[in-house]
């Protein structure tokens, strides 16, 4: 029997808080042994500096030279360009400052009804594998996007299986992964998240895990999406059961990824109302402190 098709046929595994997750395969999970998480740079983090170019990404490179910090998950909103006299030069500079270009976050719509919207929408997709590819980063950050007027999730979660399934066969050929995150619409719960990794099943996606998303049960449902974790994005604030923001306990959220075997970075995605460049140096000493004890 092919392996895709025992798969479909094999019971889910029922462990963790929400009775669900994949069966356990290569590909989906990090290799075996203990945790190895390394400390990044999300630059969503400084979004109003750089939209307004009082910041650049060159300047990402150097705060993260300053503060020792491994890497960066450049977020593209704000490129100036997909050109190389923009890409190169940056490429070079976090490589001679020995700062790991290793992610790009994009936006994206998975949730394509017709044949020719999701073929526009592989076709963007296409275009930033190539870009990651000549920035040297290993890992894309990918939305799932909403239900459409009038559909069901379910019809919703078919044409992203169908999209992604065809957009991991593009990263795949380059040797970037693409990570679903947890962004609201069709990615709001984990068990739909797993539920499309399990039916695209490929070596090329796993989980952005962002920490702060989950608007119900947050810590439960990273404990059931951390082992596909291909990348995390760390947040100051989870969602508390009355519905409100809260400082969260990022010792229990680190301990839950160590407990996965999560292997990869954590990038500081700040979202508050201080002021980042002043702000962000503080939250990294912790995350950083926290990285050095559950995942040498």
């Amino acid at each position: 029997m092919h392996r895709r098709d025992l798969l479909r046929t094999a019971p889910f595994l029922l462990a963790g808080p929400l009775g669900f997750s994949l069966a356990a395969r290569p590909g989906h999970t990090a290799t075996k042994g203990a945790s190895r998480m390394r400390t990044a740079i999300c630059a969503y983090s400084f979004r109003t500096p750089l939209e307004s170019k009082a910041l650049t990404y060159a300047d990402l490179v150097h705060m993260a030279v300053e503060q020792e910090i491994d890497g960066l998950d450049l977020t593209v909103y704000w490129f100036p360009s997909t050109g190389d006299d923009f890409l190169l030069p940056l490429k070079r500079l976090a490589y001679r400052n020995a700062v790991e270009i290793y992610s790009i976050s994009i936006r994206t719509d998975l949730c394509r009804p017709t044949p020719r919207e999701q073929a526009r929408e592989l076709q963007e997709i296409r275009k930033w594998i190539e870009v990651a590819h000549r920035l040297g980063a290993g890992h894309i950050r990918i939305f799932g996007g909403d239900t459409p007027p009038g559909a069901s999730l379910e019809q919703a979660a078919d044409w992203a299986v169908s999209v992604l399934g065809r957009a991991a066969e593009e990263s795949g050929r380059r040797g970037v992964i693409l990570g679903l995150e947890n962004h609201g619409g069709i990615t709001a719960r984990a068990e739909t998240m797993l539920g499309i990794l399990e039916r695209v099943d490929s070596p090329w996606v796993g989980i952005n895990l962002d920490t702060g998303n989950f608007l119900q049960d947050p810590y439960g449902q990273i404990e059931a999406c951390a082992p596909y974790a291909v990348n995390v994005q760390v947040k100051t604030r989870v969602t508390n059961p009355e519905g409100k923001p809260v400082p969260a306990d990022w010792g229990r959220i680190l301990q839950t990824l160590a407990a996965a075997g999560y292997k990869g970075y954590l990038a500081l995605e700040y979202e508050g109302e201080e002021d980042p460049v002043a702000t962000v140096p503080r939250y990294l000493r912790e995350l950083k402190g926290l990285a050095a004890r559950y995942g040498a």
